[in-house]
Formats: structure tokens, sequence, C-alpha cells
């Protein structure tokens, strides 16, 4: 076995694009012993096809969740502790944030910053075992939930369409006041939120917080140094102590930490946003400053 990680990703085109927003296969060793996953706004079902792998909602502070064959996290705001026991091998979903229901049979309101196991999907995790292709695992991985969403849209609650359209204004403007998004449609802002909750499993403004932080860890360039003050100011924090704690939500560590992991572990290498590693599990607890 080499060092090398694998990882390929797909986004579905076509009526399953609605409720899916990518699937990916993930084959190696971490570089470091753990990683904190930050939240997507959604919900994600992995099928784990190695070593179990151990995690921890909200951060680390909830339920020790062993994922021997699988896991299915609930939409949250805050992130999931990631410690591989091996190789990490695994086959994933990530819901868009209108498609938890559609695409898993869950209503996202019970999921809400839940780990749970993946029991359901155990006749797709077997075919997966089958094939060794990475692109051959996303194709039957699409296939089945191609199937299984022309059943499950059938009972979509009338509100989908505003509340798609309230996220697609949300990502494309995270700082648009909720009550703003929710004039535009022609709604009140307390029955935006009640569809909100409903289909998406968060309330429209925390929804609102995951898109622009998620927004930030994709633009960061992790091998320069970053003036957070100038960021803040940039894209609509008051200041640099707000940004500091909507990041510390939002990645379980501070701005400086979170990027200096990055660098002592991956240096200049390419990396995924929102995916921090975690040198020392038990001592990191990101410290108090930026």
């Amino acid at each position: 076995m080499t060092d090398a990680f694998t990882y390929v990703t797909h986004e579905p085109t076509g009526a399953l694009g609605r409720y899916v927003a990518s699937i990916w296969y993930a084959r190696g060793r971490l570089r470091a012993p753990a990683e904190r996953v930050a939240p997507t706004g959604s919900a994600v079902l992995g099928l784990v096809l190695g070593p179990p792998i151990a995690q921890v909602a909200r951060n680390g502070t909830g339920d020790v969740h062993l994922a021997r064959t699988g896991f299915l996290l609930g939409p949250d705001d805050q992130p999931m502790l990631n410690r591989p026991l091996g190789e990490t091998w695994c086959v994933g979903v990530v819901a868009t944030p209108i498609g938890c229901a559609t695409a898993f049979g869950v209503d996202p309101r019970v999921l809400r910053s839940r780990l749970v196991g993946a029991e359901p999907w155990a006749p797709l995790r077997r075919q997966l075992l089958g094939l060794e292709d990475p692109d051959a695992m996303i194709d039957a991985v699409e296939a089945a939930l191609a199937e299984s969403v022309v059943e499950r849209e059938r009972a979509l609650p009338r509100c989908t369409d505003a509340v798609e359209a309230a996220v697609h204004a949300l990502v494309a403007d995270p700082g648009r006041p909720v009550a703003d998004v929710a004039r535009s449609l022609h709604l009140s802002h307390a029955h935006l939120d009640r569809g909100f909750r409903r289909v998406v499993g968060l309330s429209p403004g925390t929804f609102a917080r995951v898109a622009r932080m998620r927004d930030l860890l994709a633009s960061l360039d992790t091998g320069r140094p970053v003036g957070w003050g100038q960021v803040a100011a940039d894209r609509g924090w008051y200041d640099q102590a707000h940004l500091i704690r909507h990041f510390r939500r939002h990645t379980g560590t501070t701005p400086a930490a979170y990027l200096a992991a990055y660098r002592a572990v991956y240096g200049d290498a390419p990396t995924e946003p929102g995916f921090a590693p975690v040198v020392n599990p038990v001592q990191d607890r990101g410290g108090p400053d930026a």
C-alpha cells in the first residue's frame, strides 16, 4: 500500500442534481491522525468499505460513532471530528440543502446535528465491494440514487420550491438579510423559517452563516499569509473578533490554527477546503488567537 490518497468526485446533473450535490470516492491514509470536517449545510452519507472510522459530531462534543459500514451525518453548523482507524476507503454522497429527505429518505429535522448508521444502504455497500474502479462505484451509487428519488420526490413539501429559491439566494449572497430574501419570495419571515427548517433542517440564518464560511474557506490560499482583519472587512463581518467566532464554530479551530495545521501537514500541496488536519486530537483545542 502506498501513501497516495485517491479522491474522485462527481456532480450529478439533471433531475438527480437537484437533490445530490456530489458523489465521491476516497481511498488512502490521511497524513494526520484525524481531521475536522466542516459542515456543508446539508446531509452526508458515507459507505465505509475499509477499516472503521471513529466520528464525533458537534466538533467532538457528541457521542462517538464507530462507522464500521457507513454513516449518515445530518445538517449542522459545526464540524465533525473524523479519525480513521486505518486506511480510509469510503464512497460518499453529499446532498444538496433541499435533498436530504429525497436522496436519503430521512427527515432532515430528525438528523439535525446527529450521526447515525447507514444500515438501509447495506445492499448498495455490498455491490460496491464487488467493484474495483472508483468511477464504476460512483456510477453504481448514482444509479441507485436516481432510482430512489423517483418515488420520494412525489412527497416533496409544497414549500420546497420557495425554500430552494431561498437557498440559491443565500448561497449567492450569504450576507443578505433573511427578511429581504423572504420578501423577494412574497413570504413572511416566519413562513420561510418554518419551511426552511422542514426542508433543509436548519434555520435560514444558520444556513447563511454556513454558506458564508464555506465561501471563505474555498477562497483561502493556505500557502500564503492572510490578513484576517482585512478579510473581515471585505466580507462583511463586524470586526476580526466576529469573524474568529464564526470561523471557530464552523471549523472547530481558529483561523491561524487552521492555516498552521494545513501548512504543517500538507505544505504547498493542493488541499480540499474544510478538511482541517488535527495533528494531536487530544491536545488540539484551536487556541484563543487568530
